[in-house]
C-alpha cells in the first residue's frame, strides 16, 4: 500500500484485536484465554488475538485471529475500545481493538491453534497473571457488556433470558467490585 499523503515524519503504528469472550452459566462467568506460545510473554495467558492485515476490516480480523487460536467460529462481535498506552507491547507502539462475544459456556468448545499453546476457560474470579494489558481490557468489556445489558431493547444478545439478565448483571458488577 502506498502512502500517499502521509508525511514522512508522522510515526506508524501496528494494529491488532484482543476478543473478549465471556461464557456463562447459572453460577458463574469464564473468559476464554490462549497461552501465547511465543514471545513477547511467552507461556503466558493472554486474551486470543493479534494483528491486523493490511486489507482486512477490524472485525473480521478479530473472529480470524479468535478461530486461528482457539477454533471458536462466532459470526459477530461488538467492538469494545480502543488500548493504546505507550509500552503496553514491548515489541513497539501497538493498539488494540478489543471485541467482546457471550456464549452459554456449553458453546465454547476450545482447542488451542496457531500461536497459542493452549486455549481455556478461567473463571472471571480466578483468572490467572496476564500477558499485556488484558486485565483491563476484560474489565473494559465486562462493563461494555453490563451496558448492553442494561440497554436490552437493542441487544445483540436477543437469546438471554430476563432471569440469565439478572445474574449475568450480578456477576459482572461482582468481577467489576473486585478490581476496583
Amino acid at each position: 500500500m502506498k502512502n500517499v499523503g502521509l508525511r514522512p515524519e508522522i510515526p506508524r503504528y501496528a494494529v491488532t484485536t484482543d476478543s473478549v469472550v465471556i461464557g456463562f452459566n447459572q453460577e458463574e462467568l469464564f473468559v476464554v484465554l490462549i497461552r501465547r506460545k511465543n514471545p513477547p510473554f511467552e507461556g503466558m495467558w493472554a486474551l486470543p488475538g493479534g494483528f491486523v492485515e493490511e486489507n482486512e476490516d477490524l472485525e473480521e480480523a478479530a473472529l480470524r485471529e479468535l478461530k486461528e487460536e482457539t477454533r471458536l467460529e462466532l459470526d459477530r462481535m461488538v467492538q469494545v475500545g480502543a488500548f493504546g498506552k505507550p509500552g503496553r507491547d514491548p515489541r513497539g507502539r501497538v493498539i488494540s481493538i478489543a471485541y467482546l462475544a457471550l456464549r452459554p459456556l456449553e458453546e465454547l468448545k476450545l482447542d488451542a491453534g496457531d500461536d497459542a499453546k493452549e486455549a481455556g476457560l478461567f473463571s472471571l474470579n480466578r483468572l490467572p497473571p496476564l500477558a499485556f494489558d488484558h486485565q483491563a481490557v476484560i474489565a473494559e468489556g465486562c462493563k461494555k457488556l453490563l451496558w448492553i445489558l442494561d440497554q436490552r431493547k437493542a441487544s445483540p444478545f436477543p437469546f438471554l433470558e430476563e432471569k440469565i439478565v439478572k445474574v449475568l448483571k450480578e456477576r459482572l458488577e461482582e468481577f467489576l467490585q473486585q478490581l476496583s
